[in-house]
């Protein structure tokens, strides 16, 4: 039995629109978790529980690939992508 596995790279923001990117493979779970403020870290500390932004993967080598090439876009280039497919940084776990 062959299971298909998903990816998810995601970008969260805080009111301020402090940026997040991150990975997961659920990402409804994941977000919960940072909504939540489970997540100790950078996330918890600044607010940052807003899904402006994911992208689906069926290989994790190729998820661990685009985060790392968000992370090292400038925040300019982070903005427009957002941008491109949620211009009023709506967020988009409100309905998970």
């Amino acid at each position: 039995m062959r299971r298909d596995y998903e990816f998810f790279v995601y970008i969260l923001c805080s009111r301020s629109r402090k940026l997040y990117v991150g990975i997961t493979n659920d990402l409804i779970r994941r977000v919960g978790e940072h909504k939540s403020g489970a997540v100790e870290g950078f996330t918890k500390r600044y607010a940052i529980t807003r899904l402006v932004y994911f992208e689906r993967f069926q290989y994790v080598s190729n998820a661990i690939a685009r985060e790392k090439e968000l992370k090292d876009w400038r925040r300019e280039l982070k903005v427009q992508l957002i941008e491109a497919e949620n211009p009023t940084w709506e967020d988009l776990a409100a309905d998970m």
